[in-house]
């Protein structure tokens, strides 16, 4: 806060009257019996001569109580008791009254000139009788979130003299915008903080008619969807601005930066509001001290301008979307000290951006105040300058997540009083540098996700003696460290992933007492975990060890942290299901060898466990019904192992669940009807197991569902046309190898977000719909990668899986499945023609309609499919030409168009060249290439006799021949040494033969 005016009061009890008013005493002893007083701090208030008790004053003239200080002596507070404002005094700040109401008596106290309440466990309505203190010039009533609360504000207009007023965290939310006209009845106001008051609506277009004195406005945190009040520029006085967060939108009025007195603006968070940088920044700013515009979306370059803002001390423009470079003039700002322009799109590199630095006076340095230097999140390319260590006091310097190159500069360990080194995601290579471990003062040293490379040795932390957060994962590192080291730090975060620290437990952690974040995952370790690592373990918020190869057991009661992330998947570990001694949030078991059945009692011991996965290892027995118990799931996974028995209803009350995967076990039964239950599921996975009879009806109320897999079980019946019906979303519907029969049901087409549709291996009958042909997902070509993750929690998810019939092979895909687009109806009993309408689908991958009894031809316009790489329509009753348009599918990788009654010469040209003969077997009325037999066209240039053709038998054996006389060396040794270089080489070798084999024939 910028303004000290509040006061202690010192003289209270001096009074020249024996006894205060009858009224008074009554009102301070009714007050009283509604305290609680354990400090027996009011042990004073007896007897009637009230003017002697603690903490009050009563006026030297008239016996009046003009102030009453019961402020908690023990809080510590800031320069607002200072004591501006002599003895007409009320503070009763930092209390705690047990949620009574503020007294109504406050409003007699009519000389009063300072009333402080804050945070003092009031609660209730704010008396409108406080509207009496007409001689009031500081309140504060400032509370813990919306425990107070004001239905109207029109009390206010009473306060004529009011300078100060702070209703913070007041629940305003039923004022409306009446609020901003009821300011102009008060002259005098100088502050106004109404922070966090849930007040909405627009603060545009009323402009308070006597505003013109305020010096702090403080309206941050407030809902008001509002365009941007220009008229606050026109407010000279104003010091400090804050509508950081309230939701305003427009342009930035450039007049800010004529505002001779504004130390502090802050307009962070409100995502929308604009402005031009060469605009904004061409003011004057002649005061300017913290200038945040964190989270909008300015644009354009900063201008040369910006260098007069020599009183600079935070250049805050967080989140923004600031287009081009920084001008090399900000580098003049020699009084700067934070600057931040993170999550921007600034360019160009960082010479560039203070390149031509004109030194400060009496400095060496560029930016001799620099504190705080954050850019990350842009598209900063190029190295890191040397000039970086010339910025003598650097604190934090943070250029994460840019496009930086090179190596990290040796010098960086000159900055004696760095204490966060923050430079991930970038392209960094090179080694990291020893000097870095001689920076005293470094708590924070993250190069993760870089290309670095080399050794890491004891040297690297040799002085980093206050260490606490360590991060070198993703990098090529190898950390090579003795086995009795004691490092000199105790870290509270250890990334540690993708590093070389194996082949054995880096026994070193030992000594890290107070370490709660663990990652040693794709760390090249082996072997049991120690025995000492369980004595640490209890610290540990997040252990993730996963991707390495260690072996052995986990203590069957796990030593970890409460609500803790364990990852221990894809090692060699084995025994039973681990359970922990406290609750955890997230178990990842996956890819081990961990065998016998599920505890029964796993929701005893993880009520609230948000993530498990224990797929992929040798787990028997059934699925014990508690897991229904843990309400707050979101993934649930126990495929791939020998799980047997039913699907426990139970799982219908995990009511938060988006995945659910059980496939690949050996469940029977049928799909409980409590399924039906969870609206939120977004993938299940049912799929490879015994399950019969028919889909529940109460599947209808998964409108959220994207992946439905239940191939390869024993389902039976017609195919519910419900499916049609509201699923939006779904992306991926499986059937294939169950017993369903009846005819695919026409609603199909209205899933409007399918891209694959697998119903092969059943008994369906009928014609294919050519409603088919409406699928929009496969109707538009999509060629973006969007990563299927669901259940995210902390860095873990539930990555989509889905196995694929394409080229004739199965094959599972995972990151690029959204990019796959298929229809497989093969292996069933439909008939009718080629539905035409399928060739709309042009963003369509696999297309399998074999082993089926459709007929009709193959469509002239299939072509039309450009993005199809696996075409199979064999064993069906196909008739006519094979389309020539087929050789123009460059994409197409794959075909079958095998026993069927295709007739006619076989368009063997382009891209249809790469197939051999068993693509169009099986067709006795197909000829040409690549088949054997002969169309009759080509068979007859004179007369349709067939004629050998002793001429190219000829041709032969003089090449032949000419290639013998060649000898050895240019026969043999030659042509294999040109088939060994590249193709081109090849080529021109046996164009040459050829032309001296045409003049020798």
């Amino acid at each position: 806060m910028l303004c000290a005016i509040t006061s202690d009061y010192a003289s209270y009890g001096a009074s020249r009257f024996s006894n205060c008013s009858e009224n008074d005493l009554d009102a301070l002893i009714d007050f009283k019996n509604g305290l609680e007083d354990p400090e027996s701090r009011l042990a004073s208030w007896k007897g009637s001569n009230c003017c002697q008790w603690h903490g009050i004053g009563c006026d030297g003239d008239t016996g009046a109580i003009v102030a009453i200080n019961l402020g908690n002596p023990y809080h510590v507070v800031n320069s607002d008791s200072s004591g501006r404002y002599g003895f007409w005094n009320l503070n009763l700040n930092f209390n705690t009254f047990n949620d009574i109401p503020i007294p109504e008596f406050l409003g007699s106290l009519e000389n009063l000139q300072y009333l402080k309440l804050s945070e003092a466990g009031f609660t209730g309505v704010v008396p409108s009788s406080l509207g009496n203190l007409h001689r009031l010039q500081y309140f504060d009533v400032s509370a813990e979130l919306f425990a107070l609360s004001a239905d109207s504000l029109d009390w206010l207009t009473g306060l004529v003299s009011l300078k100060h007023l702070a209703m913070n965290r007041v629940d305003l939310s039923l004022v409306g915008s009446e609020w901003l006209g009821i300011l102009k009845n008060l002259p005098n106001l100088t502050e106004l903080h109404l922070s966090v008051c849930g007040l909405t609506g627009s603060i545009t277009s009323i402009t308070p008619v006597n505003l013109t004195s305020p010096a702090v406005l403080d309206l941050s945190l407030n809902h008001f969807n509002s365009l941007f009040p220009n008229w606050l520029v026109n407010i000279s006085t104003l010091v400090y601005v804050d509508l950081s967060d309230c939701d305003l939108y427009g342009r930035i009025p450039i007049g800010f930066g004529e505002l001779p007195s504004l130390q502090y603006l802050s307009l962070a968070g409100n995502n929308n509001l604009s402005a031009s940088c060469s605009q904004l920044f061409r003011g004057s700013w002649k005061k300017i001290q913290i200038l945040n515009f964190a989270s909008n979306k300015l644009h354009g370059k900063l201008p040369s301008s910006v260098a007069n803002m020599t009183s600079l001390t935070n250049f805050d423009l967080f989140d923004k979307k600031v287009e081009g470079g920084i001008p090399s003039s900000i580098a003049r700002l020699c009084y700067l000290k934070e600057f931040d322009l993170s999550g921007n799109n600034l360019t160009g590199s960082l010479p560039e951006i203070l390149q031509g630095t004109d030194l400060c006076v009496s400095s060496n340095s560029p930016l001799p105040s620099l504190i705080s230097m954050r850019l990350g999140n842009n598209h900063l390319k190029g190295k890191l300058p040397e000039w970086l260590s010339r910025l003598e006091n650097l604190v934090e310097l943070t250029l994460s997540y840019n496009l930086l190159q090179g190596p990290i500069p040796a010098s960086l360990g000159n900055l004696k009083n760095l204490t966060n080194s923050n430079l991930p995601g970038n392209q960094l290579n090179g080694t990291l540098p020893e000097t870095l471990g001689s920076l005293p003062e470094l708590s924070v040293l993250d190069v993760s996700s870089n290309s670095l490379t080399g050794i890491i040795s004891e040297i690297h932390f040799s002085r980093l003696s206050k260490l606490k957060i360590l991060g070198l994962s993703s990098n090529s590192f190898i950390l090579n460290i003795s086995s009795s080291w004691i490092p000199p730090f105790q870290v509270q975060s250890l990334n540690l992933r993708s590093c070389q620290l194996g082949p054995s437990f880096p026994s070193w952690i030992k000594t890290q007492q107070e370490v709660s974040f663990l990652d040693f995952s794709n760390a090249s370790i082996s072997g049991p975990i120690p025995n000492w690592f369980w004595d640490i373990s209890s610290n540990l918020s997040l252990l993730n060890v996963s991707l390495n190869q260690l072996q052995g057991q986990v203590p069957n009661r796990l030593n970890i942290a409460p609500f803790a992330d364990v990852d221990f998947r894809s090692n060699l570990l084995e025994g039973p299901i681990p359970l922990p001694i406290v609750e955890i949030e997230l178990l990842d078991l996956s890819n081990n060898h961990f065998s016998g059945p599920i505890p029964q009692n796993i929701s005893g011991s993880m009520p609230n466990l948000i993530f498990l996965s224990v797929s992929g290892n040798r787990l028997t027995g059934e699925i014990p019904g508690s897991i229904g118990e843990m309400q707050l799931h979101q993934v649930i996974d126990l495929s791939r192992n020998s799980i047997s028995g039913s699907i426990p209803s139970s799982i219908g009350n995990c009511t938060f669940l988006k995945v659910l995967d059980l496939s690949y076990s050996s469940l029977s039964g049928v799909i409980p009807a409590s399924l039906g239950q969870l609206t939120q599921l977004q993938s299940l996975h049912l799929n490879n197991n015994k399950l019969t009879g028919n889909l529940p009806s109460s599947f209808q109320n998964l409108t959220s569902m994207e992946t439905l897999d239940l191939g390869n079980n024993s389902f039976s019946g017609n195919i519910p046309s419900l499916l049609g019906d509201g699923f939006v979303g779904l992306r991926i519907l499986s059937l294939r190898s169950n017993a369903f029969s009846g005819e695919i049901p026409s609603k199909l087409s209205n899933l409007s977000s399918l891209q694959v549709l697998d119903l092969a291996e059943n008994n369906l009958t009928g014609s294919i719909p050519g409603s088919l042909g409406d699928l929009k997902a496969m109707a538009h070509v999509q060629n973006i990668v969007k990563y299927l993750l669901f259940g995210r929690y902390r860095g873990i998810y539930y990555e989509e899986n889905l196995v694929i019939n394409i080229k004739g092979q199965q094959q599972r895909y995972t990151k690029t499945l959204s990019l796959v687009t298929s229809i497989d109806i093969s292996g069933n009993n439909l008939h009718g023609d080629f539905p035409t309408q399928l060739t709309k689908l042009v963003r369509l991958v696999v297309l399998n309609l074999s082993r089926n009894h459709i007929g009709g031809q193959i469509p002239e316009n299939i072509s039309g499919l450009h993005q199809l790489a696996s075409l199979d329509l064999s064993s069906n009753n196909l008739s006519g030409g094979i389309p020539s348009s087929l050789s123009s599918l460059s994409f197409l990788g794959y075909i079958n168009l095998s026993r069927n009654q295709l007739s006619g010469k076989i368009p063997f040209e382009g891209h249809m060249t790469t197939f051999d003969a068993s693509s169009f077997a099986g067709n006795p009325g197909l000829c040409g290439d690549p088949l054997p037999v002969k169309c009759q066209d080509d068979e007859s240039d004179k007369g349709g006799n067939v004629v050998e053709d002793d001429n190219e038998d000829e041709f032969i054996d003089k090449w032949f021949y000419f290639s013998l006389g060649l000898g050895f060396a240019a026969g043999i040794i030659v042509p294999k040494f040109i088939f060994s270089i590249k193709k081109p080489c090849s080529d021109a070798y046996f164009k040459f033969v050829d032309k001296i084999v045409d003049r020798l024939s």
